[in-house]
């Protein structure tokens, strides 16, 4: 479970990078993507996209992280009761028979 929400994590932080850097920058900063996208969109509908997109891929990396800060915080609970909880039963003490060979029937002593 946690490996798989993981997985998700790391694409959806691949992804983000990624629309953030199409993103046409206001400075002309870092944004790789000047223009239109091939005439498809204007660049007003380009920029709602982006931003749009940009929003929805912030709000499910924020929830996967808390799913996983939650999904850890359950396992080192679980890990904590396991190791309070004795793995075997106490065993009753062996007494070894008096007098003779352990494993051998003993005689009875008589008085």
């Amino acid at each position: 479970m946690v490996t798989v929400v993981l997985v998700i994590h790391l694409l959806i932080a691949i992804a983000l990078v990624a629309v953030i850097l199409v993103q046409r920058s206001e400075g002309g900063g870092l944004g790789i993507g000047g223009g239109s996208m091939g005439g498809l969109m204007t660049t007003r509908g380009t920029a709602n996209l982006l931003t749009r997109t940009t929003a929805i891929l912030a709000t499910a990396f924020i929830g996967t992280s808390l799913l996983l800060a939650i999904l850890a915080g359950n396992a080192n609970r679980a890990r904590e009761i396991l190791e309070r909880v004795p793995a075997t039963a106490p065993a009753a003490p062996a007494t070894a028979p008096q007098g003779g060979e352990a494993g051998k029937p003993q005689a009875p002593v008589a008085d």
